[in-house]
């Protein structure tokens, strides 16, 4: 027995739930790309890396916003059931899991976009310098 395999793996009916409940949490790089890219984005990008990051280069349409700038305020333009998916650097960054608390504090739905940065670059997608201001 292998180490794999040492542990059963779930039921079926247990694996479609964990798998299906995770998609209520993220949406990747891909996805992402291809809501912005078809003009189908019924969503919010937020890209919560520093100012100078975003400066150097984001995911075309991302608004960049600051976890400790996610405040009602900012976001009183939009209506309250806007979908905002947050990222950041990549897989070995926290700050989109931690401005997607924030924003669930504030009752906003949100998603993070896995992978970030990394992700969208290791997709083959392109970045942009365009600023994006909060509506």
């Amino acid at each position: 027995m292998s180490i794999v395999t040492e542990v059963a793996a779930a039921s079926s009916a247990e694996t479609i739930a964990h798998f299906a409940d995770t998609l209520r949490f993220e949406t990747d790089c891909w996805d992402t790309h291809d809501a912005l890219s078809g003009g189908n984005a019924d969503f919010v990008i937020l890209d919560v890396r520093s100012p100078e990051s975003y400066a150097k280069g984001h995911v075309p349409g991302a608004i960049n916003l600051l976890r400790g700038k996610i405040i009602a305020s900012k976001l009183a333009s939009y209506p309250a059931d806007t979908l905002f998916v947050t990222y950041c650097a990549g897989p070995h960054c926290n700050g989109a899991a931690r401005a997607a608390i924030k924003l669930a504090q504030l009752g906003r739905p949100v998603k993070i976009m896995v992978g970030g940065i990394t992700g969208w670059l290791d997709e083959g997608f392109s970045l942009t310098t365009e600023v994006n201001e909060l509506a």
